[in-house]
């Protein structure tokens, strides 16, 4: 019997009961160290990563050791002579911000046609946007290069290369789920708002700018953020579709590993620094993409 019941006992006065929602203690404990354990085992890599940017080549390429024995910030200097981090860092960028863009704007038009209209084709529409995300972006990487050599070798455009091809094949994967979730966020959204601005005199194109796109702010914000972190993280697509002027971060973090060496120290140096862009506009905007993800599924 605990202290706290003996005492009220000794008093005279009831017990405290539980109350009947209340957690059994065992159930809170396990839920406390499971949830320690993950916190763990999800920070590891993080505190491996900080730890050997700032450890001397020879210490972090031989035994790993948890604590440093000597602390320096020359990774992170020289992180931009070894290889040109600047161009690549602006090449993801602009091909990032510019397929992200294109993606919202597409996905915003055609989310609200598949949301508010009825069309001969819709269903069809719907269901073969949605079965694009069931197939690995391999398939889609030879018929993509194919397209670019031949459409290049018939027009006399450079595609191959560019970062106009890269952009366009990061939204053949950005822009489906895109529509996908953004055609779930309008329909949430009651169609007598844009009914409503109908009637007061606004075309198609007015209710869709005057009242469902700042009502769908959240899910644009969302769908802006996840195009955007897809984009910029993309490995596969950028290792076939870029050359030396147009390689992007992804690819260009390889450059730090030679025929008879790897900077691992500056490895994990850039890796940190090309993440702040990212992980900041992730903390940024986290509540409207919470909201984003989260609005259509409830309403």
């Amino acid at each position: 019997m605990s202290d706290t019941a003996t005492a009220h006992q000794a008093s005279g006065a009831a017990a405290p009961r539980r109350s009947p929602t209340a957690l059994p203690r065992s159930f809170v404990w396990t839920r406390r160290i499971v949830l320690t354990l993950l916190a763990v085992f999800t920070a590891t890599p993080l505190y491996v990563m900080v730890s050997s940017s700032l450890k001397p080549l020879e210490e972090v390429s031989g035994t790993f050791r948890w604590i440093p024995a000597e602390l320096t910030l020359e990774p992170y200097r020289d992180i931009w002579r070894t290889v040109p981090l600047g161009r690549y860092f602006l090449n993801s960028l602009i091909v990032s911000a510019s397929a992200t863009a294109c993606s919202v704007v597409v996905a915003v038009f055609a989310a609200y046609a598949v949301s508010r209209y009825r069309f001969r084709g819709r269903q069809v529409f719907t269901v073969t946007v949605l079965s694009t995300q069931m197939f690995p972006g391999i398939l889609f990487l030879l018929p993509l290069f194919l397209l670019f050599v031949n459409v290049g070798n018939a027009t006399g455009l450079a595609l191959y290369g560019s970062r106009g091809a890269l952009i366009l094949t990061y939204m053949t994967f950005t822009l489906p789920l895109s529509i996908w979730m953004l055609a779930g966020y309008f329909a949430s959204i009651p169609r007598d708002l844009d009914e409503a601005a109908l009637v007061d005199g606004c075309g198609p194109l007015g209710a869709l700018f005057r009242v469902l796109i700042p009502a769908a702010v959240p899910g644009i914000i969302a769908v802006t953020v996840y195009s955007f972190m897809t984009a910029w993280g993309e490995v596969l697509f950028a290792s076939v579709m870029t050359n030396d002027a147009t390689r992007t971060l992804s690819i260009g973090l390889q450059g730090y590993a030679t025929r008879t060496e790897v900077y691992w120290n500056q490895v994990m140096a850039a890796s940190l620094v090309v993440s702040v862009p990212v992980v900041a506009g992730f903390l940024l905007l986290q509540r409207y993409l919470v909201a984003g993800l989260t609005a259509g599924a409830v309403k």
